[in-house]
């Protein structure tokens, strides 16, 4: 009777305390919890922290996160409004705000990052679809415009890669995705709380002809250089040549004009030593007579000469003169 009772107590026992677990469940500070009786949820959501108690076997515990979740979506092809396909990798935050309407319409966060992969993936590629890719792709590390710099008015000024002038960038091409997916996962109690580019990359087919053309664009440029450089030592080497010129041209009168005011002064010089008097007149005359005839006469020259010559007064006076003149008055003229 006694060894009854004692397996008597220990199966009360045993049954209590497997109701008691079934009953007492704990909810931490990271966790929200729904519960379910046959599948369906009752009572209000439990989002508090502790220790709580439900019916047992026939309530169900739900647990779902209350911190900020992470969606990571896989890159996709897509085409910009300038019809060039880029590639596009993604990236979100996110949170459960409305426990029961997540567990209504979605139960588990799988469904939930499948949702958010259909809703984000599609209003990508609306946004990028309305866009160029200059809005999507040039932006500084604050993600606002890059605006060009001193090459790109060269650029401007070559007529050639003329880029689109970026209205938006990144940043509100990011924003016009994020406030039209947020209308529709609140519908699911989920609250989106940001949307990023991770990775936009040109898609495999296109990336040679982008690439092709940025060299032909900086080949371009680099020929615009070249010939301004050239343009540019011309110039100067004419520069050069023509005050090379200017300065021969101003020191050969220069030298004109000093070697014409040397004469001019020479000769003055002369006319007041020799005008002087008679005597320094008939000198002067004399000097410049026997100064000519080194000149004028060498070993082989004939003269012919009147009696009256004045270049013939001074050969007279003296005999060699006079022997000199002796073959020439037996010529044929008879002078």
């Amino acid at each position: 009777m006694k060894h009854r009772k004692k397996i008597l107590v220990i199966a009360v026992i045993a049954i209590a305390t497997l109701l008691l677990n079934n009953a007492l469940y704990s909810v931490s500070e990271v966790q929200q919890v729904i519960i379910t009786q046959f599948g369906k949820p009752v009572g209000m959501p439990i989002t508090h922290a502790g220790l709580k108690i439900k019916v047992p076997f026939i309530q169900q515990v739900n647990i779902m996160e209350k911190r900020v979740l992470e969606w990571d979506g896989r890159p996709s092809d897509m085409p910009t409004k300038d019809k060039l396909y880029i590639s596009v990798d993604l990236f979100a935050r996110w949170r459960i705000t409305e426990p029961l309407q997540y567990f209504l319409r979605l139960k588990d966060e799988r469904s939930a990052q499948s949702r958010l992969d259909d809703i984000l993936g599609s209003e990508t590629r609306n946004a990028v679809a309305k866009h160029e890719l200059i809005e999507i792709i040039r932006t500084d590390k604050n993600r606002s415009p890059l605006r060009e710099g001193v090459l790109s008015t060269f650029e401007e000024d070559l007529k050639i890669g003329t880029l689109v002038p970026i209205q938006k960038g990144r940043k509100l091409v990011e924003q016009e995705i994020f406030s039209a997916a947020e209308e529709k996962v609140r519908v699911f109690g989920i609250e989106l709380l940001d949307i990023r580019f991770k990775r936009i990359n040109y898609n495999a087919s296109v990336r040679p002809k982008i690439y092709e053309r940025m060299v032909s664009e900086r080949r371009q440029i680099a020929e615009r250089f070249l010939s301004e450089g050239n343009g540019e030592a011309a110039r100067i080497r004419g520069d050069r040549v023509r005050e090379l010129n200017k300065i021969q041209s101003e020191a050969y009168l220069r030298v004109e004009q000093i070697r014409g005011e040397a004469d001019a002064t020479a000769a003055k010089i002369y006319a007041q030593a020799y005008s002087q008097s008679a005597q320094s007149k008939a000198l002067y005359e004399f000097t410049r007579s026997m100064a000519s005839y080194p000149v004028v006469i060498s070993a082989n020259t004939t003269l012919v000469l009147s009696t009256k010559s004045e270049l013939l007064q001074y050969l007279n006076k003296t005999n060699v003169n006079k022997a000199l003149l002796k073959p020439h008055k037996a010529t044929k003229n008879g002078r």
